[in-house]
């Protein structure tokens, strides 16, 4: 049939052909061409097909399958294809109808067995070809991470952060070549890890916590003295009725307008899975802080600009959010608001009167919330204790519809 699909996308284990359904082994079998790593060719390398390596650079991978539409293409990953793996790359530009999985089971479930472990009560995580430091976000007590590393290196990396943070009891377990003949494990604590492992390799975590381990949740709100700045952050309060109003959502992109130290875009990125976030500001030394707090804390992919705005806006990727923490003026709301996507949900913050007398004007044109928020802390007054005002930051808020 003419609307078949043209591309095989197959998943394969270390058992190599043997683990295949019969369907999937006879469409590898029947391939004209089988696109893959060094790995996955010398699994099946008993089936006589022209062979083509993963394309350098990988973006290459779609104009050389489509290159190939005439002929029977045989894509092979290791797995499940659509999982933290090559299947969902190519799925997102060539159409699903014209694509056909064959998935195997993949490396979470073979490990996720292996350990024992429920899936549905834990974490999966992919730093394969991706900053290691994402994983520091998911770092809980009690939490159980499995993770496909990107090399040997990965789990003493992954340990080092364990450490650093209060949970170097954590329980860890490198399995490598599940399924096949070399099947190897290795378990250790994070603390003590000194392990070499073979560079194919899936890292299993169990999170113990020490009575002074960091808590770093996911949920908006991390304490300020988690993040390096020069004293102009948002503060924690502040920060947390923040993000309530921006509201992080999967893969969504925010744009964060007077980044500063970073720590709403940092807070975003974490409260969401793949959540995004492009820091524009022009100062070089609070990019330096904002850069450090993100390695630091799990968003090492804060995309940081420089720049002043509105002109810095230009050519951005139409954001799902946008929060106003510095160079807040009309042009500069109009520019974010314009480019900003439907659904989409804009904060600003205001400190000085000049500019919540702005952002009034702004409420009074365009509708939204606007609230003040007031914080009071407990120190000390001598040999007693009183109650010190922040500075009170005036809130505007609303949703693109």
């Amino acid at each position: 049939m003419s609307d078949a699909p043209w591309l095989h996308i197959v998943g394969i284990g270390e058992d190599g052909l043997d683990g295949l359904t019969p369907a999937a082994r006879t469409v590898v079998e029947t391939a004209e061409v089988i696109v893959g790593g060094d790995r996955h060719h010398a699994l099946s390398d008993t089936i006589t097909a022209e062979r083509l390596a993963w394309p350098h650079p990988f973006d290459a991978l779609i104009d050389t399958l489509t290159g190939l539409r005439q002929r029977r293409v045989v894509v092979l990953a290791t797995g499940d294809p659509l999982w933290f793996s090559v299947g969902a790359r190519i799925g997102r530009a060539i159409p699903a109808g014209q694509i056909a999985y064959h998935p195997q089971l993949s490396a979470f479930q073979l490990a996720a067995a292996r350990m024992g472990w429920s899936m549905a009560d834990l974490e999966t995580l992919t730093v394969h070809g991706r900053p290691v430091a994402q994983m520091i976000a998911f770092i809980q007590p009690d939490a159980r991470l499995l993770i496909l590393t990107t090399g040997a290196d990965t789990p003493a990396q992954i340990a080092r952060f364990l450490t650093e943070r209060g949970f170097g009891q954590s329980q860890m377990t490198v399995l490598a070549n599940m399924g096949g003949a070399d099947e190897a494990r290795f378990d250790g604590i994070a603390q003590a890890w000194t392990h070499e492992v073979p560079p194919f390799n899936t890292l299993a975590v169990d999170c113990i916590a020490a009575p002074d381990a960091a808590l770093l949740p996911r949920v908006p709100g991390l304490a300020d003295d988690l993040f390096r700045s020069d004293g102009t952050m948002t503060k924690r309060e502040v920060r947390a009725a923040t993000l309530a109003k921006l509201m992080p959502m999967r893969g969504a992109l925010l744009w964060d307008i007077g980044c500063g130290s970073g720590s709403v875009a940092i807070e975003w990125m974490r409260a969401a899975r793949s959540a995004r976030a492009i820091g524009i500001e022009p100062r070089p030394d609070r990019r330096a802080m904002a850069a450090e707090n993100a390695l630091a804390l799990g968003a090492p992919r804060l995309d940081l600009r420089e720049g002043s705005v509105p002109d810095a806006l230009a050519d951005l990727p139409a954001p799902d959010a946008v929060f106003i923490g510095g160079g807040l003026s009309e042009a500069t709301f109009a520019a974010a608001w314009t480019a900003l996507r439907p659904l989409g949900r804009l904060v600003a913050n205001a400190v000085t009167l000049e500019s919540e007398t702005l952002l009034m004007a702004l409420h009074a044109k365009h509708g939204g919330d606007l609230v003040r928020l007031s914080i009071d802390r407990a120190e000390p007054v001598g040999r007693y204790r009183g109650w010190r005002a922040a500075m009170p930051v005036t809130q505007w808020s609303l949703i693109k519809r």
